[in-house]
């Protein structure tokens, strides 16, 4: 009875490591296509505004190749994640992640947006209003009635 019940352990357990092995032999199309879909998701530290998938440069190159492997190697997507941000930092993400020292990073055009308006609004209210002409009085009317007719009398004269 004992020695059925090893048999029986030793068969289970060469089972799941074939089924395992199994398991991890992806063909290549998989392969590829989490490879493109981790790689979408990297920063080439080279080129910095293009993922690994889109750069030519060498290091992006190397970058995957590496996460190629990872994925052979049976890690899942955000194992290779994990993998890469570990060896390379937050920086090699495309989108990284709200924590403390990215606050500045994620909030900082809306503070901007917000400090602008408030400029605005402080620079609305301080323009001078455009006050009203005042009307003359009937004394300084009357200086610009002889003015007037004084200055047409001098160009009827001159014509």
């Amino acid at each position: 009875m004992r020695l059925w019940r090893l048999l029986f352990i030793g068969f289970t357990i060469s089972l799941a490591i074939a089924l395992s092995a199994f398991a991890q032999n992806l063909s290549d199309a998989e392969v590829e296509k989490r490879a493109q879909e981790v790689g979408r998701s990297l920063r080439c530290v080279v080129c910095q505004g293009e993922s690994i998938e889109e750069s030519g440069a060498d290091l992006a190159a190397d970058m995957r190749k590496l996460v190629r492997r990872r994925i052979r190697a049976g890690d899942s997507n955000e194992q290779v994640m994990a993998y890469m941000r570990a060896r390379y930092g937050d920086y090699v993400l495309l989108k990284p992640p709200v924590q403390k020292n990215t606050y500045i990073l994620w909030f900082s055009p809306f503070l901007a947006l917000i400090l602008a308006f408030v400029v605005y609004i402080v620079k609305v209210r301080q323009r001078p209003t455009l006050k009203a002409p005042e009307t003359l009085s009937p004394k300084e009317q009357e200086k610009l009635a002889r003015l007037l007719e004084a200055g047409n009398r001098d160009k009827e004269d001159g014509t």
